[in-house]
């Protein structure tokens, strides 16, 4: 049976023996035909708030945190009706502020690739930078005793409003929401606090939980505290389609979309697999390794320990340059040293968290990777194995594991979320 994975911006169509196949996907949703009309209705009939054009005036200044360019956000359909509700306020007194959180900055071409040139033209754009000290403001210490440092525009705003996507994720059960704000602009002391690795390895975290996970509920603890004024989130279906509008006050607004989202993207399984083949759900996605670790997290769901996983990641940016993931993997060797590297008292490297989540993955199921954009020794580096024909590799996998291994495919990868009958559900 042949299956089309979500790789880079083309897709990928890899041959599977149906027989022992079994395709994950998310359950199908609609998507809506009148996409702006349903942005604007959410912005005139908010969950728990005035609407938001009631919310601002000609003498405020607005903040508006927008995603970066690894998340899919549809701002060309969200700004137009935004920007509508907030047509008395002066352009000049509007900002764009980008949530990078640990990230590199975006450029002018990616800039605009996400917000539209005439938005990029006229309106003042603030790329958020976490180590930038004088950029930012102390907001006090969280209930887990953690300093919070939060973007000093954002703060100095009379509206703030805070937008991006819904959609599962790896550690903090959910994304938008309170990602906004941790770790999309706050300090990078804050972030790594938020992203300890004892939060990573706490039971609680992973995908689909916000409830008794104590990152999610540090990330939410933390935007409360900025007295966000409005929420938009969106969710979107498999083909990028806006399939729901979610905006109001920050809580209540994000907990619909995250129930709306749960219903459609968290799907049961019967039975653990010797082998999974996963995506991180296409490009912006899978722009790297780094951002890839959701693709294995959510395979790693549903692997059997001592199975193996098979990623098909494009990775355009490689492992990548920026940041320090590919540094601490060059300088564990090996997932037992990396987690006890992470787990060590006063160790802090950026992004160590998605590198101590694939360490944990990979201790106990073999990694095999197909990527354009890795060579191999960058594949071995992240602990994998180069995989150049993707139906290929299977079939030797299933061979190997005896007549009766299965194998599960997760086209979309961490877009949808796969947990086993008779575990906690997410």
């Amino acid at each position: 049976m042949e299956v089309n994975l979500l790789y880079g911006s083309s897709g990928l169509i890899a041959d599977f023996p149906e027989d022992r196949t079994s395709v994950v996907r998310a359950r199908e949703t609609p998507p809506i035909a009148d996409e702006m009309g349903a942005v604007l209705q959410a912005l005139r009939e908010p969950i728990a708030s005035a609407p938001l054009r009631d919310l601002s005036g000609p003498t405020d200044h607005v903040a508006i945190v927008f995603s970066d360019i690894t998340r899919a956000v549809p701002y060309r359909t969200i700004l137009p009706p935004l920007l509508q509700e907030l047509s008395r306020v002066p352009v000049p007194q509007i900002v764009f502020i980008n949530a990078l959180g640990s990230h590199r900055p975006n450029t002018q071409d990616e800039l605009v690739e996400i917000l539209g040139a005439e938005v990029v033209e006229r309106y003042r754009i603030e790329q958020h930078d976490s180590h930038s000290e004088e950029d930012l403001v102390p907001l006090g210490r969280t209930a887990s005793g953690n300093e919070i440092w939060v973007n000093r525009t954002y703060m100095q705003s009379s509206v703030r409003i805070l937008t991006g996507l819904i959609e599962p994720h790896l550690f903090a059960g959910f994304s938008g929401g309170p990602k906004a704000v941790l770790p999309g602009i706050a300090g990078i002391r804050s972030i790594a606090a938020n992203h300890g690795a004892h939060m990573i390895g706490h039971p609680g975290s992973g995908f689909g939980r916000t409830q008794g996970n104590p990152i999610w509920e540090e990330m939410m603890e933390v935007a409360l505290m900025t007295e966000p004024t409005f929420l938009v989130n969106v969710t979107q279906t498999e083909g990028r389609g806006l399939s729901g509008v979610f905006a109001g006050r920050l809580a209540e607004a994000h907990a619909a979309g995250v129930d709306f989202a749960r219903r459609h993207s968290v799907v049961p399984v019967d039975r653990a697999f010797e082998v999974v083949v996963t995506t991180a759900g296409g490009y912006p996605f899978d722009i790297s390794m780094y951002q890839s670790v959701k693709g294995v997290a959510a395979a790693g769901a549903i692997v059997k320990d001592g199975g193996a996983i098979v990623l098909a990641s494009e990775c355009r940016e490689g492992v990548p340059s920026f940041g320090e993931f590919g540094d601490i993997l060059r300088a564990s060797q090996d997932p037992d040293r990396l987690l006890g590297m992470v787990s060590s008292s006063g160790f802090f490297m950026q992004d160590q968290w998605d590198a101590q989540i694939l360490a944990q993955i990979v201790r106990r199921a073999d990694l095999h990777i197909y990527s354009d954009g890795l060579s191999e020794d960058q594949v071995r580096q992240t602990f994998g194995r180069p995989c150049e024909d993707i139906s290929g590799t299977v079939r030797y996998l299933l061979e190997e594991h005896g007549p009766r291994a299965r194998v599960a495919v997760l086209p979309a990868g961490p877009l949808s979320v796969p947990f086993l009958n008779g575990s906690r559900s997410p």
